[in-house]
C-alpha cells in the first residue's frame, strides 16, 4: 500500500510538471477597499458606453440515468472530479509560466537546471495534498490533464522528462489499471465526465 501511494503521489506530481496551458486573466485592482474592473469601451452613433464580454453559460439538462448502477457511477465521478479538477488546472496554470520562462532560455543546461528547481518547487507545494487522493481520484487527475492541456499525460512527461521516463511511468500505471496514453474524448467515452464538468463550472453540482 506504501508502494503504491508513493507511485500516486509522484505519478500525479510529474503530471504536474508535465502540464501546460493558456490562462486567460481578468485585471481588477483594488481602491479604497472596492474592487474596481477596468471595462472596455464601446462608440455607438456618437456615444462611448461600456462594453463587456459576458462569460459563456452553457445550458445543459440533467444527465438522464439508466439505471442505479450509473447514478452510483455519476456520483461516485462528481466527487472525484471535484476533487482532481482544481489540481488539473492548478497545474495547468502553474507550468504555463514555467513555460513563458523556458522560452527565454536558449542553453539546454540552464533548461535542465530550470526545470530541475522547477520540479522541487512543484514538489514542495503539491505533494502533501496529493497525497490525500484516492487511486480513482489520481485516474481522473491523469484523465483530466489531458482535457486541461489538450495533450496526453504521456506526451507531456516525453517531453519533459524524456522518453525513458515516460516509458517507465506508463509501466508503472499499467500496473495499477491506468494508461498515461488515454485521451479525453467529451463527446463520447467521457461524455458523462464532460457533462459534470459543465454542470460544475456553472455553480449547479
Amino acid at each position: 500500500m506504501i508502494v503504491m501511494r508513493r507511485y500516486m503521489v509522484l505519478t500525479a506530481l510529474l503530471l504536474v510538471l508535465a502540464a501546460s496551458v493558456s490562462a486567460q486573466n481578468v485585471r481588477t485592482e483594488e481602491m479604497a477597499g472596492n474592487e474596481v474592473y477596468l471595462l472596455e469601451s464601446k462608440v455607438v452613433q456618437g456615444d462611448t458606453i461600456p462594453h463587456i464580454v459576458l462569460r459563456e453559460v452553457k445550458v445543459v439538462p440533467d444527465w438522464k440515468f439508466r439505471n442505479k448502477r450509473e447514478r452510483k457511477t455519476y456520483n461516485r465521478f462528481v466527487k472525484n472530479i471535484k476533487v482532481a479538477l482544481p489540481y488539473a488546472r492548478a497545474a495547468a496554470h502553474k507550468l504555463n509560466s514555467i513555460n513563458a520562462e523556458l522560452g527565454q532560455i536558449e542553453r539546454e543546461k540552464e533548461r535542465k537546471e530550470f526545470l530541475k528547481e522547477a520540479e522541487k518547487e512543484l514538489f514542495n507545494e503539491f505533494e502533501k495534498p496529493l497525497r490525500k487522493l484516492t487511486f480513482s481520484q489520481g485516474r481522473m487527475l491523469i484523465k483530466l490533464i489531458d482535457r486541461e492541456t489538450g495533450d496526453t499525460s504521456y506526451n507531456l512527461i516525453k517531453e519533459y522528462k524524456g522518453g525513458f521516463s515516460a516509458f517507465f511511468w506508463q509501466s508503472v500505471a499499467r500496473l495499477f489499471g491506468s494508461n498515461l496514453k488515454d485521451e479525453y474524448d467529451g463527446e463520447r467515452e467521457d461524455r458523462m465526465i464532460e457533462h459534470i464538468i459543465i454542470m460544475i463550472d456553472n455553480g449547479m453540482l
